[in-house]
């Protein structure tokens, strides 16, 4: 029986042009995948909203902030501390004021009060953990929780950067002194309100705030200080100031006796009885309207020209 010869059979090879078509084939069905999805009523990646939280607020701005950006019934956030397990120093104990760091964060529908929050003070924690900070704090004697609570003051009495750095200076060498710190914005903290007005009476609440009463500072920050007020907190202007007093607003003038403070103070009272009824200044540290720290007179404008007035 005779087998004809058959040659074996050569695969086809694709042209280049067959490759291509090939390639393109694929890509296209791919995209038909990727597209089937939406067709069917899938929704594309989502792009996340903002939440801006500005330097020198307090805790309940950022709670009432993150209730409206998250369209929850008001003191939703506040509710959710407790339990939202916090990365917060043993100081703070529970308390976030100081530490939900002034930025800007992204929001997406499976944010929560609590995730908004731990974001916050996981950011203040790195803030704070730098070696710059951590070596200017030892310094000084100070805990980082320390740092932060100066940081705040700082945020709430100064203005400027060349401010901020004169204002720590003068906290730091009161704290030196054994002097009282005599701020305004620990007293508006403790009445919960912004204001450059400070009666004497004020000045003998019964609060841990009330730095005009008890010395060294208060037991917690008093907002969220940014990083120019930190760096101040750890590094400020060298100087020998004690007192300063913003006679208009941009026109801060620092003292380090309480002779020159009176004379400042002084122009301040001509400038605000010519700038008549609500003059946006006030005076810094032991500025009784002219009288020594600590003694009586009926009103005083203590503090700083925009005590606390940033977080309003």
């Amino acid at each position: 029986m005779r087998h004809e010869y058959q040659p074996p059979r050569r695969r086809s090879r694709l042209t280049r042009r067959g490759r291509l078509a090939l390639f393109l084939g694929l890509l296209l069905a791919i995209g038909a995948a990727a597209l089937f999805p939406l067709l069917r009523g899938g929704q594309a990646p989502e792009k996340p909203r903002q939440l801006t939280i500005p330097e020198g607020w307090r805790a309940p701005q950022v709670y009432a902030a993150i209730d409206r950006e998250l369209k929850l019934p008001a003191g939703s956030t506040k509710a959710a501390v407790p339990t939202a397990a916090l990365p917060l120093p043993p100081e703070a104990k529970g308390n976030p004021e100081g530490f939900l760091f002034p930025a800007t964060y992204p929001v997406t529908s499976g944010s929560t009060p609590a995730t908004l929050l731990a974001y916050m003070v996981d950011t203040a924690n790195r803030k704070l953990a730098t070696r710059a900070v951590a070596d200017g704090a030892k310094a000084h004697g100070m805990t980082p929780y320390q740092t932060a609570t100066l940081a705040s003051i700082i945020e709430a009495e100064a203005e400027s950067r060349p401010d901020r750095g004169k204002v720590a200076r003068v906290v730091h060498n009161r704290l030196a002194r054994s002097m009282p710190l005599q701020m305004d914005s620990t007293i508006n903290y403790a009445l919960g309100r912004n204001t450059v007005d400070t009666k004497l009476s004020e000045t003998r609440i019964d609060s841990p705030f009330n730095t005009y009463e008890r010395q060294g500072l208060p037991p917690t920050p008093i907002d969220s200080p940014g990083l120019e007020a930190m760096a101040a907190a750890v590094a400020p202007t060298p100087g020998d100031w004690l007192f300063f007093v913003t006679v208009k607003p941009g026109d801060t003038r620092f003292s380090a006796t309480y002779e020159e403070h009176k004379k400042h103070v002084a122009e301040f009272n001509r400038h605000r009885a010519g700038a008549g009824p609500g003059a946006g200044a006030s005076t810094g540290p032991g500025a009784e309207s002219g009288s020594a720290p600590g003694s009586g007179t009926s009103d005083v404008a203590a503090g700083r020209a925009r005590a606390g007035s940033r977080a309003g």
